[in-house]
């Protein structure tokens, strides 16, 4: 009998009991698929066998289990993602299925993925594969995904959404994820026939680093002989059984040696690679496989060159070339295990056994078979024979990429049997953190552990000693450090690590030790016995290490209390208990029972403890006491907590205390208030039960006992009445009442360790008193602590608990008698010899200036006074380096296991100076600690924990920081900041993403009518909100849709006119519908411009193009008139490229930052021919904003295939676009193949279009831009000269041949200037100044020569240079190569001939060239003034011109080539300060510009002109395109009206060409919607060059001098420079004025511009700092000095910079003039109602929730309110304070200190914890060292600036004195060390020495400070103590008054 009770002592309840199905195999059943799993026989086994007798029972089980468990197999882990929750998840496979659910105890299973494959699933398994990054710094990406395994691949499925499938190049067995990803076990395939024994077999361990890897083998390194071996895996009897991903190890079984080996898995390094691809020379040919005789062997000594086998290069030969495609008969023979010798030699890895002769290199030789996906020697292809001897392509080796090392391998002696393959392995750690690793084998009924830790220095692990635990089954319990193990006996043991627990309890399977014989027994004696005594369990577990057995009837009793239903139930029918069988599925503490019924059961082992006090008493005392110690009392503490029916949750604390108490000794029972620790508190005492006794009679005891009962102590409200006559400070008397009890039980476990665990428990006690919510832990711990340490007389932390809970305290009366050779036997710390350690004690002194020993804590266990000391040290102390290298100043750490020595206390004190040193400024400390505070995790949630005072400083730094942040903080910080704009900043968020929803409240105003219109414009999917900001007097950008529409009918209005007859008048109206025809295809270019990366595509969608409409309506009857009615002649082709262009237009809209994939461009392709131009420029548009390198290549070809002209243009200049500067080589050689002149000259001749090899031409100089490639400069070079022909070729549009190559020979060697490296011999330069002036052709250089011998049939040229095609491109070429450079010599080649006799050769169109070019040479001279324009004209046509009123020219004078030449010059001159000043909006150049267009309009409406209207209106263009630049993105009103002037003039002149100059003009104007503004970077102004060529298009079929879809590029200069402010508790854009200071240039001294946002900014390099002013908004420094990315990435996410408002501030959209503030209120009237604000008002402050809800509720007068007027004033007074201050979090502060001061009035405090924070918050304020620094900083005090704080002071302090003055002799009784009963006497003198910072009374006793006979020298011993010196004024007349009388009464 005994032996049962003995077994059920230790014993655990299991909780939360579910029947488990796998949630799969539900799914599956009413899955589609399901019909062909028959699934129906997976039901429970019970009720197949329901009708059987016992008899059938085992065959009907096994035969249903055997066969259907091969089909379905699950496995559980611990849910992955981020979330608060724990749940599981469950992989199930069934047949082709593969089902992934989640689930949780609380919340049912869904399924998250269900798979179905083609093919039966062998294996499914969750995997990680790492994705490396490109980037050095980056993290690699983990890839979390599902691997399922079919026969012939595997599909691998990721979270993000990828889907893989590898092939499988062999028959796989099983597959394991490691750490780098897949480990695949190739399959034995059995042998059908003899082999050879030469043939070494192939790998068998593979590894797949990723899904789209190659397959690669694994290498082993083991330890050999003399050194370690390399080798690849190909021992066949090695199988794995284990693999883990941290560590990352593995464990495998070898079959013939029958041991198990642990290996590390890592990557392999570059030497191992190269050691195993190359291998030594052989010994000698005995062994070598040319021996072999096999038929394998024969053949590949044909293949290979074996007859040298002792060359180097025969291993490589081999291994090349042998891969040969075998049959699978063979190939099954390689693979067969050989019986041979030479197999059982290659076996010889371990350790142990030596190798002979044949070395471990030397064997694999011929192992070289590497199987590869590559190689063919798997995948045996079944035609293929062994007669086929033709030698197959050498092929590149397969690099490993894992390497296994072996770590640990099971001594052989041990088991040696077969079949003792480990059929479980896991990890386990148990409560000490010790790491096991088990492994079960099965056939022995033994479960393994061996222990193995980490190595200091290297990564390796070192294996420990072995332990064998006997077990038929075990899971690891990851939750709970444990594994639970199934015994051969069949009962559940816990086990932590090897430590055994106790047995785990399962309501309702029986323990197989109550065994059926004697299971009638007890009970008739049990039940008898029953009662109801709760502490019955507490009590014998209490008692549970007590030598002897307890008596058994209490250890029934306190088992069948809760459990004798299911005994009484069970044991009739005992046969049909089932037994456990099996355990799997562990997942945290919770674990699947499979019974031996087949049903399931999952079950959930108790934690160790559920209370976070308990939790972290317990760290404490793990991390101090030795590990051994420690996992004792761990395991006791968890054997009575889960105890079957153990306590409650509020019970925890109680049974910790009693159970550590009794494990150091103490007799719980006969301590009062342990004692009474066994109760919860019941209603009446008669509930409560009596100590358990058999007898059923009374006694006195019970009444003695009732009368000490929590309730009986609740009743009288007097603490401890029964033990009358303790006195607090008189053990004695105590003793002699007990004198036999009340001592300590010197045997106990923890008896040695009472002084170092009181010590780590003390500092516990510490930590959390800084959390509020931690408080009432305080409280409970403190008894606890008291009673230790009264025990080990301990006064000073008696003195100092009294002090925190005078009341609680005084209630324990009680000590125990420890005598001194007791005291001997304890380990007593260095430490515990010190001062108390009190942190708010700590941080006071710190307050003070007073010098601070390093303050102890636990690492990892008192996290929080770690950060706050240092947070105090840093920023009070104001010690920088505090948190870095002086932490040991600060804190002294505990060492691990208890005693390790500190550093002498005297030292440190010496090491640190005096506190008060010249620090850093505030700010800086200020920023550090909050940037510290963040990296150490902390947040403004912790930051509410802790307690008011202590947080002050901190709060202070953070509003510091507040203030004055700095632009790059981590989201983190501006969060703890409390700057929401910030952290919103930081989050990278961009309008785009809301576009939807602002885009739907615009959607819904505007009628539905009109919404359809617009939608066709094109123009529809601007800003609002910001154009309506920018923009907000006038309609200016209606007016600019309106002129840039071209989707609607033009109104074609021509009068009739009476002689005019109807035929011709249609006529008429149809000629002037084409006039205003050229005026609507021109458009597109500028709404290109206008509507500039507006516009996110929705992928689902096509891109909206609105069509280009070329009909007009007459009035009045609104006729429609129609281009096609043939009554006129209308150009052919007439709309191709203006249908080009409004493709171009609507392309750009698309943002850069879109999601544009290469499907949705392929699926924008129109499907009606007449739409191809469109699309051609919209896959342009694409290049351009970056989106065409999506496109894949094969499209790309596609597109080109098809030879459509306009499409081909389109995409070259697109790619080369997007491809800008990369010389990219794949781009090259599509451009090359449409360039004759970068082919071979033996390549066959293409017939490449003349516009598309323009295109190409200027593509090669996009690709190549900046970079001065040599061979391309050359190439251009000679281009730009090409002669017409050969024959009938190249002879038309010539010029825009030559210009283009000029364009693209400028880009390439783009700025270089005469560093142009390796062009020497070209002489650049001088080629281009001969094509620029002409003279004698130089004979064509390079491979094209031979093209040009035969002369063109169709021009004659001769063999002089024709200037007219190659001037512009060779100037242009010119002005780009010397960009910028200043370079005069070659600006002097390009001013305007000065005599009349040199201006007739030369074009007037080219002066203005030459000019431009010249200027841009010469960048530092262009001045914006109309004088340094007129000084470019050359001094013979300035007199001339200026003299032509007054005298007659001379007749050599031409004045028409004069006056064009002048005109055409002064345009040159405005073009160059155009491009200077471009985007800059500078008033001088505008001004200047303006002034001149002016001029040009004058010329142009007044009749007298001799330069012809078509060079005037080409000079009006080019101005109006430089004011343009000038103003691009501001949208001045003064040059809109010019543009629109120029709109409307439809008739002389204005062709196609000038029109589309002056709507570019516009788009520039309001490029982007304003959000985009043109840069003068060396890139920007090649591309305005190529896009504002001066030379526009006569019609729009004309390409003769300028490609016109090269005007598109002007987009390649746009850059956004637009800065938005955003309200972030709003999100809308709204103004907010900004300081942009420039940077010191040599033209003007460092300014700082005012300026309102939104705005445009200047160019960024320009400019130092940015910052957000006050006083609307929170101030904000955008520091550039540090570098432009910050600011650039705000602009690139559409400009958007959050801004916050400040508190009671109005935007100054409401309130422009700031008239309508709060803050601005007006105080005329005196009564007191101005003092209190009203509550509806707050909400106009803040929108924060809690201040409104505050106001709402306690700032107004209710009728029952008791104290109304004062209170409700107090707190509005408050609330406006805070609100007003910008620190609402400081209300909670405000409210503590009064609610602080109010109790103490009343005199009802408990405990002095609000006092302590009072005082701090009263330092912080005094502190002479944070009020300077912050006086400093600027010029405003701390947190709390009010006269709030005096008042509150004051209150206190009167508070005290007059308690003080009424009971002085308390104090005196105090000092004299008497008692005190009166309990409101003990409160209020702990408040007073608190509050006072009087020391402890050891201290005042040894420092004698009764003993002094005058003030001043109390003064001096005081001072060394650190009491201030208002307190002693306050001491003074107790201390003195022995010697002086009299001075009481004067002092108060």
């Amino acid at each position: 009998m005994s032996h049962v009770y003995e077994e059920r002592a230790k014993m655990i309840a299991a909780g939360e009991l579910q029947s488990f199905v796998p949630f799969g195999r539900e799914h599956c059943r009413n899955h589609p698929n399901a019909v062909n799993l028959q699934l129906r026989q997976l039901q429970p086994a019970s009720e197949l066998w329901s009708s059987d007798g016992a008899a059938g029972l085992v065959g009907s089980l096994q035969e249903v289990t055997l066969q259907e468990r091969q089909k379905e197999h699950w496995q559980l882990r611990k849910g992955t993602a981020h979330a608060e929750v724990e749940y599981e998840e469950e992989l199930y496979v069934a047949g082709n299925m593969v089902i992934w659910s989640r689930g949780s105890k609380n919340q049912a299973s869904y399924v998250y993925k269900a798979f179905t494959v083609d093919s039966p699933v062998q294996q499914a398994l969750w995997c990680h594969f790492t994705v490396p990054q490109s980037k050095k710094d980056a993290k690699d990406v983990v890839e979390q995904t599902v691997c399922i395994v079919q026969s012939t691949c595997v599909n691998v499925h990721s979270m993000s959404g990828k889907d893989f499938i590898s092939p499988l190049p062999f028959q796989v067995s099983t597959l394991w994820s490691t750490k780098f990803g897949l480990l695949l076990e190739r399959k034995n395939i059995p042998s059908d026939g003899h082999m050879s024994p030469s043939r070494e077999p192939l790998p068998t361990m593979f590894s797949m680093l990723h899904p789209l890897d190659e397959i690669a083998p694994v290498v082993c390194k083991s330890a050999g002989l003399f050194e370690p071996r390399l080798q690849y895996v190909s021992d066949r009897a090695m199988r794995v059984v284990f693999t883990c991903l941290e560590p990352s190890i593995m464990m495998t079984y070898d079959t013939q040696q029958c041991t198990h080996t642990v290996w590390a898995l890592r990557r392999v390094s570059p030497e191992e690679q190269t050691t195993v691809l190359k291998c030594p020379e052989q010994p000698g040919a005995v062994h070598t496989p040319v021996a072999a005789h096999s038929l394998l062997g024969s053949h590949l000594r044909n293949v290979t060159r074996l007859d040298l086998p002792a060359s180097p290069l025969h291993c490589h030969a081999l291994h090349n070339q042998s891969r040969i495609p075998t049959s699978p008969g063979l190939h099954s023979r390689v693979h067969s295990p050989s019986i041979s010798n030479m197999a059982a030699l290659s076996r010889a890895h371990s350790p142990g056994i030596a190798a002979p002769s044949f070395s471990g290199a030397q064997r694999f030789n011929m192992s070289f078979h590497t199987p590869s996906p590559r190689g063919h020697s798997i995948l045996a292809s079944p035609n293929s024979t062994l007669n086929e001897t033709a030698p197959m392509p050498e092929m590149e080796p397969i690099l490993p990429d894992l390497c296994i090392e072996q770590l640990w391998t099971e001594t052989s002696a041990t088991s040696r049997e077969k079949g003792c393959q480990a059929s479980k392995v896991f990890i386990t750690s148990d409560l000490c953190e010790n790491r096991y690793l088990c492994f079960l084998v099965e056939s022995h009924q033994q479960l393994r552990c061996i222990k193995f830790l980490e190595s200091n220095e290297t990564s390796q692990l070192i294996f420990a000693s072995g332990t064998v635990i006997g077990a038929k089954d075990a899971v690891p319990l990851e939750g709970i450090h444990g594994m639970l193990v199934l015994e051969a006996s069949g009962s559940l043991v816990l086990y932590t690590g090897v430590t055994r627990v106790s047995k785990v309890f399962v309501p309702g399977l029986l323990s197989p030790t109550f065994s059926v014989q004697n299971h009638k027994s007890p009970l008739n004696t049990l039940l008898e016995n029953v009662s109801t005594p709760a502490r019955a369990t507490v009590q014998h577990i209490s008692r549970l290490d007590e030598v002897g057995m307890p008596s058994p009837v209490l250890e029934v009793r306190s088992l069948m209390q809760h459990h004798e239903s299911s005994w009484l139930e069970d044991s009739p029918f005992q046969q049909a208990v089932p037994l456990v069988q099996t355990l799997r599925d562990a997942v945290g503490n919770r674990v699947t029972l499979e019974l031996s019924t087949g049903s399931m059961l999952r079950i959930t082992i108790p934690e160790v403890a559920t209370s976070e006090l308990v939790r972290r008493c317990l760290r404490a005392i793990r991390f101090i006491l030795p590990k051994d110690t420690a996992m004792k009392v761990l395991v006791k503490w968890y054997n009575s907590y889960n105890a079957p029916g153990g306590p409650s949750m509020h019970l925890e604390w109680n049974l910790f205390v009693t159970c550590l108490m009794t494990m150091m000794g103490y007799n719980t029972e006969r301590l009062t208030w342990t004692h009474n620790l066994h109760f919860e508190v019941p209603l009446s005492p008669v509930i409560a039960p009596k100590k358990a006794r058999p007898a059923e009679t009374g006694s006195d005891e019970d009444w003695g006992y009732l009368r000490c009962s929590d309730y009986h102590w609740q009743v009288s409200m007097r603490p401890a009445v029964a033990v009358q006559g303790l006195e607090v400070v008189s053990p004695p008397a105590g003793v002699e009442k007990h004198e036999s009890a009340l001592g300590l039980d010197s045997s106990a476990l923890l008896f040695p360790h009472i002084p170092v665990l009181f010590y780590v428990l003390h500092l516990l006690y510490e930590d959390l008193k800084l959390d509020e919510l931690q408080r009432s832990g305080a409280r409970g711990l403190v008894g606890l602590l008291q009673q230790l340490a009264k025990d080990l007389q301990l006064d000073e932390y008696i003195d100092l608990y009294w002090r925190d809970y005078p009341s609680f305290i005084k209630t324990f009366k009680e000590a125990c008698v420890i005598d001194q050779d007791q005291m001997e036997l304890m380990t007593w710390p260095v430490f515990l010899n010190g001062e108390a350690p009190c942190v708010f004690g700590w941080l006071s002194r710190c307050l003070r200036g007073q010098n601070v020993p390093p303050f102890p804590y636990l690492p990892d266990i008192c996290e929080r006074t770690k950060l706050l000391v240092l947070s105090y040290a840093m920023y009070v102390v104001g010690d920088e380096d505090a948190i870095s290298t002086n932490v040991s100043k600060y804190l002294s750490k505990l060492s691990a296991g208890g005693l390790g020595q500190k550093k002498n206390f005297s030292e440190s004190f010496l090491s640190r100076q005096n506190c008060v040193k010249a620090g850093p400024s505030s700010s800086c400390l200020a920023e550090k600690l909050v940037l510290w505070l963040t990296s150490a995790g902390f947040t403004l949630k912790d930051l509410e924990t802790v307690p008011f005072g202590v947080a002050l400083p901190i709060r202070d730094a953070i509003y510091q920081c507040r203030e004055h942040p700095s632009s790059d903080w981590s989201e983190d910080v501006c969060a703890l900041i409390g700057r929401q704009d910030l952290t919103k900043q930081a989050h990278k968020v961009t309008l785009a993403n809301r576009k939807s929803t602002v885009g739907l409240n615009v959607m819904l105003e505007p009628p539905i009518t009109t919404e359809a219109d617009e939608e066709e414009d094109g123009m529809t999917d601007l800003d609002t909100d910001v154009m309506g900001l920018i923009w907000s007097q006038d309609l200016r950008v209606q007016e600019v849709r309106r002129l840039l529409q071209s989707s609607r009918p033009v109104r074609v209005n021509v009068t009739h006119l009476p002689e005019v007859s109807d035929h011709e008048y249609i006529e008429e109206k149809e000629n002037k519908l084409l006039q205003l025809c050229q005026r609507t295809m021109a458009l597109p270019v500028g709404r290109g411009l206008f509507t500039l990366f507006s516009y996110h595509p929705v992928p689902t969608e096509p891109l909206p193009v609105p069509k280009l409409n070329l009909t007009g309506r007459a009035p009045p009857r609104n006729t429609m008139v129609d281009l096609n009615s043939g009554n006129i002649d209308v150009p052919p082709n007439m709309t191709s490229w203006p249908s080009f262009h409004n493709g171009v237009a609507a392309g750009l809209k698309i943002a850069p930052a879109s999601q544009v994939e290469s499907a949705w461009i392929a699926y924008n392709k129109p499907k009606s021919a007449d739409l191809a131009n469109e699309y051609a420029g919209f896959l342009m548009a694409l290049g351009l904003n970056g989106h065409l390198t999506k496109l894949a290549t094969l499209n790309i070809h596609d597109y080109l295939t098809k030879g459509h002209e306009m499409t081909s243009i389109g995409l070259l200049l697109g790619v080369s676009a997007a491809k800008l500067g990369t010389m990219d080589m794949s781009i090259t050689r599509l451009l090359s193949i449409h360039i004759p002149a970068l082919l071979p000259p033996t390549s066959t001749e293409l017939d490449v279009p003349h516009s598309v090899q323009v295109a190409a031409v200027v593509g090669i100089g996009l690709v190549y831009q900046g970079t001065g490639h040599r061979h391309n400069a050359e190439v251009l070079l000679a281009e730009i000269g090409r002669p017409p022909g050969p024959e009938m070729e190249y002879c038309t549009d010539r010029e825009s041949y030559s210009l283009a190559a000029g364009l693209a020979l400028g880009m390439v060697c783009l700025g270089h200037g005469s560093n142009l490296i390796g062009m020497t011999d070209l002489n650049v330069p001088e080629q281009l100044y001969q094509y620029m002036v002409g003279g004698h052709r130089r004979t064509h250089a390079g491979i094209n020569r031979e093209k040009h011998k035969s002369p063109s049939y169709q021009i004659k040229e001769g063999d002089t240079i024709n200037v007219d095609v190659t001037c512009p491109g060779a100037t242009l070429a010119l002005a780009m190569i010397y960009l910028k450079t200043n370079n005069r010599s070659i600006a002097d080649w390009l001013k305007a001939p000065d005599t009349m006799f040199l201006l007739d050769f030369i074009k007037p169109e080219f002066l203005l060239l030459r000019t431009l070019a010249r200027c841009l040479i010469m960048w530092d001279e262009i001045f914006p003034s109309t004088e340094w324009v007129k000084s470019n004209v050359p001094q013979i046509i300035q007199e001339n011109i200026r003299n032509q009123e007054q005298t007659a020219v001379s007749e050599d004078l031409n004045l028409e080539t004069l006056v064009q030449a002048h005109d055409y010059i002064i345009a040159g001159g405005c073009l160059a300060v155009g491009f200077r000043f471009a985007g800059s909006a500078n008033s001088d150049a505008f001004e200047c510009l303006y002034t001149f267009a002016r001029n040009f309009m004058q010329c142009l409406t007044t009749s007298t002109v001799t330069t012809g209207p078509y060079n005037l209106q080409t000079c009006l263009s080019m101005v109006l395109l430089a004011i343009s630049m000038v103003m691009s993105g501001s949208g001045d009103l003064k040059v809109l009206q010019l543009c629109r002037y120029l709109h409307k003039r439809t008739f002389g002149e204005m062709n196609y060409g000038f029109h589309m100059a002056h709507h570019m003009a516009l788009g520039l104007l309001f490029l982007g919607g304003g959000r985009y503004t043109l840069s003068t970077s060396n890139t920007a102004i090649a591309a305005l060059l190529c896009a504002l060529y001066p030379h526009f298009p006569a019609h729009s079929t004309d390409n003769r001098y300028h490609l016109q879809a090269l005007r598109h590029l002007a987009v390649l200069a746009a850059e956004p420079r637009l800065l938005v402010p955003v309200d972030v508790d709003t999100i809308k854009p709204c103004y907010a004025l900004l300081d942009v200071t420039y940077k010191e240039t040599q033209w003007y001294d460092e300014t700082t511009v005012e300026l309102m946002a939104p705005t445009m900014l200047p160019e960024l390099h320009l400019l130092k700092q940015i910052k957000v002013k006050g006083p609307r908004y929170w101030e904000l420094n955008i520091d550039l000095s540090k570098g432009t990315q910050h600011l650039q990435s705000i602009l690139s996410r559409d400009g958007v910079l959050y801004v916050k408002l400040r508190a009671g501030q109005l935007p100054y959209k409401d309130d422009p003039h700031g008239w309508k503030s709060l803050l601005a209120p007006n105080l005329n009237n005196r009564s007191p109602e101005a003092h209190t604000f009203k509550p509806e008002a707050i909400s106009t402050f803040t929108s924060d929730a809690a201040l409104v809800s505050f106001a709402e509720y306690f700032c107004r007068a209710s009728e029952n309110m008791k104290h109304k007027p004062e209170t409700v004033a107090l707190l509005s007074a408050i609330l406006y304070e805070c609100v007003t201050q910008e620190n609402p979090e400081m209300l909670p502060t405000h409210i503590s200190i009064d609610q602080a001061v109010r109790t103490l009035e009343r005199a009802d405090l408990f405990e002095t914890f609000s006092i302590w924070q009072m005082k701090l918050v009263l330092e912080v304020c005094e502190s002479r060292v944070l009020q300077q620094r912050i006086r400093d900083a600027h010029g405003r005090g701390l947190l709390i600036t009010s006269e709030f704080l005096p008042v509150m002071k004051s209150a206190a302090d009167r508070a005290l004195d007059c308690w003080i003055c009424e009971n002085s002799q308390v104090l005196q009784a105090y000092l004299r060390g008497e008692p005190i009963n009166n309990e409101s006497d003990v409160n209020m003198l702990a408040c007073f020495l608190v509050y006072h910072s009087i020391p402890s009374l050891r201290n005042i006793v040894t420092s004698d400070l009764e003993g002094c006979s005058c003030f001043p020298e109390l003064l001096l011993k005081s001072s060394q103590l650190g009491v201030p010196v208002r307190a002693l004024l306050r001491l003074s007349p107790l201390l003195l008054q022995n010697h002086v009388s009299g001075v009481q009464t004067d002092l108060f």
